[in-house]
């Protein structure tokens, strides 16, 4: 298992590597001019020539690239050309409001969506079957920003009962240990700050989730309906094992294989969906750090934060490959 883990480990770079070109080169072929947007209207040539100079985009593309890639692999980004400050400390920032949110919705999506497909399963084409699989159906059709804006109408506007956007109330502040609000209140026993933070995280949290849920939710119908019906399963009601220890302790273990590959998958809609809900909810977070460096062609920030992004993703399906051998004894990787 080790060797397997270390290898994979290993391909991550070349991917890594591969996503940096892509993503740098990308910036670099759109319209615009970083140091004309920097300036403004009232930046002379001279002006202009020497910010160029001194932000080093001068030089052949190539060369920038060169440079880029030798500090990133030293965990240097570069500097943000929009406040100046060092990249990483930009993404540093941001990244634990996305980690907080992305982690919030994958456990609503996991929790809801198992518990929703398994008592679909458990009965099928029933009025519980069909209710489930018709809020499954508008859960999957309606798009993260969709939800976003009706959840804060209704939930933040109409009704009150939720705040409207932000990680906490206004003049509140945390000691920052990990930077996830919601983390660094448990640990510093913070209770205002946990309260806070739970009542800022649930609307983004289940507009990001929700389609992950009903996605989840709809796997784990389908595939516990073909466990259920499987010989093992049969064995064990008729040695008048009760049905809920069918359930839980035979029938769901199989049956969670494809909802761990699954769950793996949405972890990178996750983190492409963050962009748009931190939007919406005004959250300080990874997404919305890279619509703005986007905007303003921060290539240094917008490159750490594709980069992070890929590395997270790659390492949640590593984690999947690790717990097939967990929920899998048949399973070994040499």
């Amino acid at each position: 298992m080790l060797k397997y883990i270390a290898g994979r480990l290993g391909q991550l770079v070349p991917v890594l590597i591969g996503i940096s070109i892509l993503v740098f080169f990308g910036m670099h072929l759109v319209p615009g001019d970083v140091a004309q947007l920097l300036l403004g209207d009232k930046g002379t040539d001279a002006d202009l020539q020497r910010l160029r100079h001194q932000l080093g985009l001068d030089q052949p593309v190539y060369v920038q690239y060169a440079r880029f890639l030798i500090g990133a692999l030293h965990g240097d980004f570069g500097v943000s050309l929009r406040t100046r400050q060092s990249a990483i400390w930009e993404i540093g920032q941001g990244l634990p409001v996305t980690i907080e949110l992305s982690l919030a919705a994958l456990v609503f999506a996991v929790v809801f969506g198992l518990v929703i497909g398994v008592l679909a399963a458990r009965r099928p084409h029933s009025l519980v079957d069909t209710t489930a699989m018709i809020g499954v159906l508008i859960g999957v059709s309606m798009p993260v920003f969709w939800t976003g804006i009706l959840l804060l109408l209704v939930f933040g506007g109409i009704l009150g009962w939720l705040p409207l956007g932000g990680i906490l109330e206004g003049g509140m502040t945390f000691r920052r240990v990990t930077g996830m609000s919601l983390v660094d209140g448990v640990l510093t026993g913070n209770a205002p700050v946990v309260q806070s933070s739970l009542r800022h995280l649930v609307l983004p949290a289940v507009a990001l989730g929700a389609t992950s849920m009903a996605t989840i939710a709809r796997m784990a119908r389908s595939t516990m309906l073909e466990v259920l019906h499987l010989d093992y399963v049969r064995t064990a009601r008729a040695k008048g094992v009760g049905e809920r220890r069918v359930v839980s302790h035979h029938a769901l273990r199989n049956a969670l294989l494809p909802v761990v590959t699954l769950v793996g998958l949405q972890l990178g809609l996750l983190l492409s969906g963050a962009v748009l809900t931190e939007t919406i909810f005004a959250l300080p977070g990874l997404g919305r750090l890279a619509i703005t460096s986007v905007l303003a062609r921060d290539y240094p920030v917008v490159q750490g934060v594709v980069i992070i992004a890929a590395g997270i993703f790659v390492l949640a399906n590593l984690l999947v490959d690790v717990l097939y051998a967990y929920l899998d004894p048949r399973i070994r990787y040499g």
